[in-house]
This record gives C-alpha cells, structure tokens and sequence, in this order.
C-alpha cells in the first residue's frame, strides 16, 4: 500500500530563504519503522531529517541525517516547531518535544522560536592527530562532549579553515566545532561532521549546546550573539540559565509537498 505523507522544507535560523540551515520536517501519526525513516532522509539528501508524532500534550521527536540517527539537532528541532505554530495550528506558546536528549520546548515570541536545549560543557582533552590534520591548523585549547570543540584566536582562523575530509572521519566523536571570539558578535563557529554524512553544517543549533557554556565563562556574560560562518551564515541568539541552553532565531518556509512510500 503506497502512503502519503506531507513533507515541509525550512530555512532554520534565518529571516529569508537561502539562508540558514534547511530541514526536512515530516510529521507522521505513528512511527515508520527504523529503515524508512532511514530512506526518507537519505531521499532529503539534507543534514537533517525531522519527524515527530503525537505524545501525551506534546510530541516525541526523532533526527536522521542521510547517514544514521543522531541524538539532538536544533535546527530541525526549531524548523519543526515552525512547522507546528504555522501550519499545523498549534495554538500554545509552547511546544514540547521528547527526544532521545530528553524533553526539550520552543516557545514562540513574535516571530521569534526559542529553542530550551540541556548545556553540554566540554571537558578539556589532547587534540586528536586526526582532528588538527583535519582542519590544518593548531587550535589553542580543545574540548570533548557530544563533539570536539577547537577553540582558536581569532574569526579570521575560522573563516580560513579548508578542511581535510577524510581525516575528520576518523574522528571517534560525531564531529568537531571550530571557534573563536567575534569581531562584531560574541563568538563564531563552524561545524563539520563528514563521519555522519554532513561534510559542512550550516547552522548547527546542538553546537551551540556546547559552545555556550564555553564562551558564557570566558566572556563572563550569560547573553550572548553567535554567528556561524558557513557560506549561508547563521545567527542565533544564546543565553545561559543554569544546565539550560536557549538558542533563539528565525525561520521560512521554503517548501511544502507530499511524498509517497
């Protein structure tokens, strides 16, 4: 039996299209097995694939990239609540996702989402030969989490990184942030993860669980405005409350459709 499904495609952190980060948004009634969901995303051929179903006063929501299924994504997880205030009728403030990083919300405020994300501190480590042969350079100090986080002096080392692929890959972790203290906002970064499927992110939301901790110590501020310097650029707002991360920003809608499976 052929199924229809509605499939979206969101610009996540952005105020226009081609901008930001694009993700698949499918929301389904009951879940597809592991395979399917697997398919659907390999199809999108996007970083990431969101779906969600219905839970109790809520939604449990799950992530693929064309790879595999990952624990946490922000801007699949902010394009699906875009997706529930905009065209599904959500009609709360809120909305609340279970996930295998457990229950995160986004909040709606003007045209603003909200993303409420657990803080993941990195702890400090040895730089893995195959991360400083990945992104070609020295960083100052790295750090281990869900990701490695290479910390470098100055944006303009970020914006010079030409990666080595291949050697990103042999990471043990999903991938690696490179970052450093901003010129006109708090700090910028960006994200590779070609072990996944996701050679360069363009807006990396879950990064920023990481990131935020870091820079809100360095800099002594719990506000702060981060920029990730992919070619379509990103910027997000990040505040930290705690062993809570929120990570704020936009997003348009750039396609509705159906598939069939």
């Amino acid at each position: 039996m052929v199924r229809e499904l509605t499939l979206y495609q969101v610009d996540a952190f952005a105020s226009e299209v081609f901008s930001g980060n694009p993700a698949a948004v499918c929301p389904l009634q009951a879940w597809f097995s592991d395979e399917v969901l697997q398919s659907i995303a390999e199809e999108n051929n996007l970083a990431e694939t969101a779906f969600f179903v219905p839970k109790d006063d809520g939604f449990h929501i799950r992530w693929f990239t064309p790879e595999s299924e990952i624990n946490l994504c922000g801007h699949a997880t902010l394009a699906s609540a875009f997706i529930l205030f905009e065209k599904l009728n959500w009609r709360e403030e809120v909305v609340t996702f279970e996930s295998k990083s457990g229950r995160l919300s986004v909040r709606l405020s003007d045209d603003v989402l909200m993303l409420d994300f657990p803080s993941q501190p990195g702890t400090l480590c040895e730089p893995p030969r195959a991360l400083v042969n990945g992104l070609g350079c020295e960083p100052s100090e790295v750090l281990a989490c869900e990701d490695y986080m290479a910390v470098f002096e100055r944006e303009e080392d970020i914006v010079n990184i030409s990666p080595n692929l291949d050697a990103l890959t042999q990471l043990d972790l999903r991938g690696v942030i490179a970052t450093a203290k901003g010129r006109d906002v708090d700090f910028v970064s960006r994200f590779f993860a070609p072990k996944v499927g996701i050679n360069e992110d363009p807006v990396t939301g879950s990064a920023h669980c990481m990131l935020t901790p870091y820079w809100a110590e360095k800099l002594d501020k719990a506000q702060l405005k981060a920029r990730q310097l992919s070619k379509r650029t990103g910027e997000l707002g990040c505040e930290l409350k705690g062993e809570r991360v929120f990570i704020s920003g936009k997003a348009v809608l750039y396609l509705e459709g159906k598939i069939w499976i």
